[in-house]
């Protein structure tokens, strides 16, 4: 996207995220965490089911801020806060979905604030991100 106007809502973006993701990811990061793939561990330690890797949510919503951005080289901040987990049920696909709205643009940059919600529930606060135009 090449204009940025203030207030716009960028398109949005929804992404799979279920068993086998999260089974890969934890491999790529070497984060074997039973909360992520142990359905019973996972129970056993008070959480709903098992859930996605913080940082696999926030790997797919940087990927979203790139694509807007046009490149990763074009960004130049990206935030957030985790509030809320991505319950990934077995034999399941939930969607995260990500969004933005325009909140500042400048010659140089936009600032965006970042939305992403799964299963009706807001799983990042405080999520924004500082690209370059």
């Amino acid at each position: 996207m090449s204009t940025f106007v203030v207030g716009a809502a960028l398109p949005e973006k929804r992404y799979i995220i279920n068993r086998a993701a999260l089974v890969s990811y934890a491999n790529a990061s070497g984060d074997q965490n039973p909360i992520h793939q142990n359905e019973e561990f996972a129970k056993s330690v008070g959480l709903e089911n098992v859930i996605a890797h913080g940082m696999y949510t926030m790997g797919l919503v940087g990927q979203y801020v790139s694509a807007m951005a046009g490149s990763s080289s074009k960004v130049r901040e990206f935030s957030a806060r985790f509030t809320k987990p991505v319950v990934v049920p077995a034999g399941v696909d939930v969607e995260l979905i990500v969004s933005a709205t325009v909140v500042e643009v400048t010659d140089e940059i936009a600032k965006l604030e970042l939305t992403a919600i799964c299963n009706e529930v807001k799983v990042l606060g405080m999520a924004k991100a500082v690209i370059l135009l």
